[in-house]
C-alpha cells in the first residue's frame, strides 16, 4: 500500500479526513447555504484542501524506480543491484494495491470536479436570484410610488368633488324653485376653478421633485434670510403661491417667523396638516390688505413664471409698498436662458404663460423700485452629463446644461 511504501502518507488516515468532511457536511449543510442564498466561499476552500490532499496521494501512487533518500543510512543502504531488486519485489507486490489507489483517487478527483461545477452553478444561480430580486424590488418600488401617487390624486380629486356637489347641493335647496342669482352663479364658477386643484399637486410630485430635494435646493437662501435681519415677528416673511410649503418648512424649522398663502386647496390642506401658517388668499388680493411697511420679506417659488405680464407689475407693485425698508425680495423661476428649459422643460406645466428672461425680471425689479439686484443662477445639470471639453464644450453646456433656474433678489430702498 502507499502507507507501507512511504510512512509519510496514510491512505486510511487520508480517506478518514474524507469520510469526516462528508459527514460534516450532511450534518451541518448550513455551513454551506445560509439565510436562503449560496456561501460558496467556504466550499471552495474545502475543496481546494481535498485537492491538495489527492494530488499529494497522486503523486506518491506512481510505481518506485527509486531507492528512498532516507533508506541510504546503515542498516539499510543496500547495494544498488539489491535496491533495483527490492524495488521490483515490491512493485509487484503491490501492483494490484496500486491499481485500486489509482482507480480510488481518479473516483476522488472526479468527485472534486463535480463539487466544483455545483459550487459555479450555485454561484451562477446565486448572481441570477440576486439580479432577479434587484428587479423585482426596483419593480415594487416603482409600483408602489405609482400606486401612492395615483391613490393621492385619486383622494383629493373626490374631496374637491365631494365638496362641490356639497356647495351645490345646498345652494340648489335654498333657492329651488327659484333660479341661481348672479351671487350664487359666481359660486359655481369660483368653484370650477378649484377642480384641477387635485390634478395638479399629483403633477408637481411628479415633476418637481420629492420633499428633501426641494429642500436642500431652498438652503442655499437661508443665508439671505440671516443676512437681512428678517424673519422676526415685527419683520415677518411671507411666501406667495407656497405650495406643498417646503420653504415655509425650512423657515420654521430655522426659528423664522413666516406665513404662506396659495389657492390651491389641497395643497393648503397639506401645509395646514403639517401645522404650517398657511391660509388660501390670491396674492394680489392679499397684499392689498396689508399696511405699508410692514413685511420683512416676500418669497415666491416658481410663481411668477404663471402670472400674465400686468398682473407681474401688480405683484411687484404691492411688494415694494408692503415691505419695511431694506426689506428682501427673493422671486424663483426657470431660466430660459438654457435652452432645454426655455424650448422644453418649461412647457411640461401647462399652467405656465411664457419663459421670464432674468434681464426682463430684473428691469421690472428695479423700475418698481427695488435696488442692489442680483440674478442667482441656479441648478446646472450635474457634470457626468455635461460635454468634455475646452471653449466650444463649456459654451455648449452654458446653454444646454447650464443653470436650470435663476432667482432675482432685491431690496427696498431705506
Amino acid at each position: 500500500m502507499i502507507g507501507e511504501n512511504n510512512p509519510e502518507i496514510n491512505v486510511d488516515e487520508l480517506m478518514a479526513k474524507i469520510r469526516d468532511e462528508v459527514a460534516k457536511r450532511k450534518g451541518r449543510p448550513q455551513g454551506v447555504i445560509k439565510s436562503s442564498h449560496a456561501d460558496t466561499s467556504n466550499l471552495t476552500l474545502h475543496l481546494s484542501y481535498i485537492e491538495s490532499f489527492l494530488k499529494n496521494a497522486e503523486d506518491r501512487a506512481y510505481t518506485r524506480t527509486k531507492w528512498p533518500d532516507k533508506l541510504n543510512r546503515f542498516p539499510f543502504n543496500l547495494s544498488k543491484k539489491l535496491q533495483k531488486a527490492t524495488l521490483k519485489l515490491l512493485n509487484f507486490l503491490f501492483k494490484d494495491q496500486r491499481e485500486i489507489n489509482f482507480n480510488l483517487l481518479q473516483a476522488l478527483r472526479e468527485s472534486v470536479v463535480i463539487n466544483q461545477q455545483l459550487v459555479a452553478e450555485i454561484s451562477s444561480l446565486k448572481t441570477q436570484l440576486n439580479e432577479n430580486l434587484q428587479t423585482v424590488d426596483t419593480q415594487l418600488q416603482t409600483t408602489h410610488e405609482n400606486y401612492i401617487r395615483n391613490d393621492s390624486y385619486v383622494k383629493n380629486d373626490l374631496i374637491q368633488q365631494k365638496r362641490l356637489i356639497g356647495l351645490f347641493l345646498e345652494e340648489a335647496r335654498r333657492r329651488l324653485p327659484a333660479p341661481f342669482d348672479q351671487e350664487q352663479l359666481q359660486t359655481f364658477v369660483n368653484e370650477d376653478e378649484h377642480l384641477l386643484d387635485a390634478f395638479y399637486v399629483a403633477f408637481e410630485d411628479y415633476f418637481r421633485g420629492s420633499h428633501e430635494d426641494i429642500l436642500n435646493r431652498l438652503k442655499v437662501y437661508l443665508p439671505l434670510i440671516e443676512q437681512g435681519n428678517v424673519g422676526t415677528p415685527d419683520a415677518p416673511i411671507l411666501d406667495v403661491g407656497c405650495g406643498r410649503g417646503e420653504w415655509l418648512e425650512l423657515l420654521r424649522d430655522s426659528g423664522y417667523i413666516s406665513k404662506g398663502i396659495d389657492i390651491n386647496r389641497v395643497m393648503i390642506e397639506q401645509c395646514q396638516a403639517r401645522a404650517l401658517d398657511v391660509m388660501a388668499a390670491d396674492a394680489i388680493d392679499y397684499l392689498q390688505t396689508l399696511p405699508e411697511n410692514s413685511l420683512g420679506a416676500i418669497t415666491g417659488f416658481h410663481i411668477i413664471e404663471h402670472l400674465p405680464f400686468k398682473v407681474l407689475m401688480r405683484l411687484f407693485a404691492e411688494t415694494v409698498r408692503v415691505l419695511k425698508p431694506q426689506g428682501l425680495v427673493i422671486f424663483e423661476t426657470p431660466n430660459p436662458e438654457n435652452i432645454l428649459v426655455g424650448s422644453n422643460n418649461f412647457y411640461l406645466d401647462p399652467t405656465h404663460h411664457h419663459p421670464l428672461p432674468s434681464a426682463t425680471i430684473r428691469f421690472m425689479a428695479e423700475i418698481s423700485g427695488l435696488c442692489n439686484i442680483q440674478v442667482m443662477k441656479l441648478h446646472p445639470y450635474p457634470e457626468n452629463q455635461q460635454v468634455k471639453g475646452e471653449d466650444l464644450a463649456q459654451r455648449f453646456n452654458h446653454y444646454f446644461y447650464g443653470c436650470q433656474d435663476y432667482a432675482i433678489v432685491g431690496y427696498k430702498h431705506e
